[in-house]
């Protein structure tokens, strides 16, 4: 739908605003063993962003397709560690009771 009231942007603006929200769902979607799942996101932006395009004209005069996503849209990848990993750097805290405890025989 929001593609659609854009159709007559031109492309450089539709792919700046399509590059943003790509960005956004990869920003959340975008943690270890989820990269298939992004992977079919952006494929699935790109077929809408092409018919989008191919329905401006009655010639479809359009640029090629997978050149103009592959300038505008990012690359599908992982950006968030493994919980346990981020778990680590958020909470160094965690990491030295546990040692205290393993060096005290179970006391905190």
């Amino acid at each position: 739908m929001l593609l659609k009231r854009r159709m007559h942007w031109a492309i450089p603006e539709q792919g700046r605003w399509l590059a943003q929200v790509v960005r956004g769902w990869f920003g959340y979607h975008a943690v270890p063993t989820n990269f298939r799942a992004l992977d079919a996101f952006r494929h699935h932006v790109v077929v809408l962003w092409r018919r989008t395009l191919n329905r401006r004209s009655q010639k479809a005069n359009t640029p090629a397709h997978d050149s103009v996503a592959a300038d505008y849209l990012p690359a599908a990848r992982i950006s968030h560690p493994w919980p346990s990993v981020r778990f680590a750097a958020n909470h160094p805290v965690t990491r030295v009771n546990h040692a205290r405890r393993d060096l005290c025989g179970g006391v905190p």
